[in-house]
């Protein structure tokens, strides 16, 4: 019989486990619920598909991203392990292949949408498959006290009866206590074996800055080291690559509103270490294992701690020295402030908003659709008179109250961006007239179509131009072809699924002690965020390892506030050597990196000794500001 470092070494090379992963293998081969809480490139996803392969039958792993699911099932096809995964980019007769294979024993492992669950089809066939385990990745999302809730997670734990000695593995990052006791409760799992590995990362040098010239401080911390750079929105995170692209930096972009083909190219242009900064919002990184990070930088404040340390811990996974930056000034405060407000919008609203909804939707009081409805959001908040940033967490939460289900797409609209320049666009309105008409009639109705992918409403241009939605996709498509323009448009259009009875807007029920305790959540989180990026005298991991239940004994001894404790005595001789002894282990090493770990007059000397040293002869400073001994 195989055992599970058999398994490892036969499909992934691997001889040994990292921290915890036997242990939860095991767990799950004797048939035990187990709660795993593996910090950011701890390894979760071996946990389940090591037992996959031992144990008969199929598991089905729940997880929350498209993306991801896609990403693990072509790395498990690679390494010719059987598995396939269900989303809703499927066709009807697609899902049902797969469904009907599985059935079938085609599959060690068929991965899912928590919504899938919800469907007449899967549930169709789900009685008739030989069930091994149920994995449940993100699980912290089954937690209405977790950083990002979802209803439809709450829906697994109907698995149970259908298959009620089949184990659960609930897998996440990041947990509070508060919410690992909440997992469990919400997945009715049953003597639960519990493992955590510990949150602290003593290869992760964690800093914060406050900074009125972002762009400018972040440049400074660029060299030719691998990086990520992560920025709260789309616009930001295509006009800091221009400008790092522009300042001689090997850096590309990541966001949700890029065509697919270019986030993949991007994403592979990284991996390859062809591009060393990869600038994008927080879309990227789930599911990305590549060791060799040095740097996280947070160029806006993160929302919350547990957001922060997920995406922090994306540096340094080979154990090497790295560091996690953040950046931010009074605008990142006063943003985090008003979200509570923005988040948790007051009673009168939510109740005007689902009167808007099923006036949108034309559904009378009394009917009960079951079905889905095209919801454009930015038409829907032109026609009500709202602002989309507004509407969209009231949307959120009555999604949450169970009123209705929204698909990705209502979240990622079309966008356009022009990628030629004003010669060519010229040149195009006066040989193709109709080209150029439609041309002409997007650069007015869009003033920032021309700087970075910009959502825009189709219905709203085929009106303006007066064209049909078939004319208007052709054109659009003919002059993607043309490179005249990158014309991003969801796979699936935006749709809205209204599963209860209409109710009048006046008398329905919503649960507000809920709200308002999720309300009280978010500000303790909010606040948490803010006092550890205002912090000066607690060491940033004990802060961190504290919010996540740990008690630790001492200080990380190398965040930036340890060190500006720390009496830095300065000897000369001493330093020299130290210095010395760094270039000749690197062989060239920048100047930023020799000084990066001292602080005040300390850093002062340091740079002029490193000058002192150039001008004996010591050492050479080369044009890429990179010392070697000569």
């Amino acid at each position: 019989m195989s055992t599970p470092e058999l398994i490892l070494k036969q499909y992934w090379g691997y001889t040994e486990f990292r921290p915890y992963q036997k242990e939860i293998i095991f767990s799950i081969l004797n048939k035990k619920d187990t709660l795993a809480l593996l910090p950011t490139g701890g390894g979760k996803s071996i946990c389940y598909q090591v037992p996959a392969l031992m144990l008969d039958g199929v598991c089905i792993v729940i997880s929350p991203l498209i993306a991801l699911m896609q990403d693990q099932v072509n790395r498990l096809k690679e390494l010719e392990i059987p598995a396939e995964c269900i989303h809703s980019g499927l066709h009807f007769n697609e899902v049902k292949r797969i469904l009907e294979n599985t059935m079938h024993g085609a599959y060690k492992l068929l991965y899912i949408s928590p919504e899938r669950l919800q469907t007449k089809l899967f549930n169709e066939y789900l009685v008739e498959f030989d069930l091994s385990f149920i994995a449940i990745d993100e699980a912290h999302c089954v937690s209405q006290w977790g950083h990002d809730f979802r209803p439809d997670y709450l829906k697994i734990a109907e698995l149970r009866s259908v298959f009620p000695n089949s184990p659960v593995l609930a897998l996440t990052a990041t947990a509070t206590p508060d919410v690992k006791a909440d997992i469990i409760l919400q997945l009715k799992m049953r003597k639960t074996e519990v493992f955590i590995q510990s949150f602290s990362r003593e290869n992760l040098f964690f800093e914060v800055s406050y900074s009125e010239n972002k762009s400018g401080d972040t440049l400074k911390k660029m060299n030719k080291d691998c990086s990520i750079i992560y920025c709260r929105s789309r616009k930001q995170t295509e006009t800091t690559t221009k400008y790092l692209v522009a300042s001689g930096i090997e850096a590309t972009a990541y966001h949700a509103g890029m065509p697919k083909e270019k986030r993949t190219e991007s994403q592979q242009l990284w991996m390859a270490n062809k591009k060393n900064v990869m600038v994008a919002t927080t879309a990227f990184g789930m599911g990305i294992d590549k060791p060799d990070v040095r740097m996280v930088l947070h160029y806006d404040s993160p929302e919350h701690i547990e957001a922060y340390y997920q995406e922090a811990g994306r540096a340094g996974r080979d154990g090497k020295k790295s560091l996690a930056l953040t950046y931010y000034n009074s605008a990142d405060i006063e943003r985090l402030l008003d979200s509570i407000e923005l988040q948790y919008p007051p009673e009168v609203y939510l109740r005007k908003i689902y009167q808007s909804v099923a006036e949108y939707l034309q559904i009378a009081i009394g009917v009960q659709p079951d079905k889905y409805f095209y919801f454009d959001l930015f038409d829907f908040c032109k026609k009500f008179s709202y602002k989309p940033t507004h509407a969209l967490p009231a949307l959120k939460i009555l999604e949450q109250e169970g009123l209705w289900t929204l698909t990705e797409a209502v979240y990622s609209p079309a966008t356009i961006q022009f990628i030629t320049d004003r010669h060519v666009l010229d040149n195009l309105v006066q040989h193709h007239q109709e080209l150029g008409y439609i041309v002409v009639g997007l650069l007015r109705m869009y003033n920032t179509i021309f700087h970075f992918p910009t959502p825009v409403r189709e219905s709203a241009i085929c009106k303006q131009l007066k064209l049909k939605q078939e004319e208007l996709a052709i054109v659009l498509r003919r002059l993607e072809k043309m490179e005249i323009l990158i014309y991003n448009k969801p796979a699936e259009g935006p749709q809205i699924f209204f599963h209860h009875c209409r109710a009048d807007s006046n008398y329905l029920i919503i649960d507000f002690k809920r709200i308002n305790a999720l309300k009280k959540r978010h500000i303790d989180r909010t606040n948490a965020m803010i006092a550890f990026l205002e912090n000066k005298t607690i060491c940033r991991e004990k802060i961190i390892l504290e919010y996540f239940g740990e008690k630790p004994k001492q200080n990380c001894g190398h965040c930036d506030v340890c060190r500006s404790k720390q009496k830095q005595t300065f000897n000369k001789n001493a330093m020299k050597e130290h210095l010395l002894s760094a270039i000749k282990e690197q062989k060239t090493i920048t100047v930023q990196q020799l000084t990066e770990n001292y602080i005040g007059e300390t850093k002062i000397k340091v740079i002029d000794l490193l000058r002192e040293m150039i001008d004996d002869r010591i050492i050479v400073l080369k044009e890429d500001n990179r010392v070697c001994i000569e």
